[in-house]
């Protein structure tokens, strides 16, 4: 246990991760993958049937910028839901397998 600078105890134990704890946050995170899909289609579909303003070469530059960044960012965030998801199913794995070859021995 160490203290804070306001002299208040603060304690740095952690709780080791198990299977079942590693499948329920996979599933929570594939979750919000899925909804993050959902949502990037539903925005690339929305940006897609808007025209864009036709009289102004630099509007046109900042609509094409701006949708470009709104779907790509929402990707981003789709993506890394889907990694940290396939993550923890592999981390479950790991750990379900260091379980039963520590059993045996």
């Amino acid at each position: 246990m160490t203290t804070n600078p306001d002299n208040q105890p603060t304690t740095t134990e952690q709780t080791p991760p198990t299977p079942l704890r590693c499948l329920i946050s996979a599933l929570i995170s594939g979750s919000l993958a899925i909804a993050g899909y959902w949502l990037t289609t539903a925005i690339a579909q929305s940006l897609a049937n808007k025209p864009l303003p036709s009289g102004n070469v630099t509007a046109i530059n900042i609509a094409i910028a701006v949708r470009t960044l709104v779907v790509g960012i929402s990707t981003l965030a789709t993506a890394v839901f889907s990694l940290v998801a396939v993550g923890l199913v592999a981390l479950a794995i790991q750990l379900t397998v260091q379980r039963f070859t520590q059993g045996t021995k």
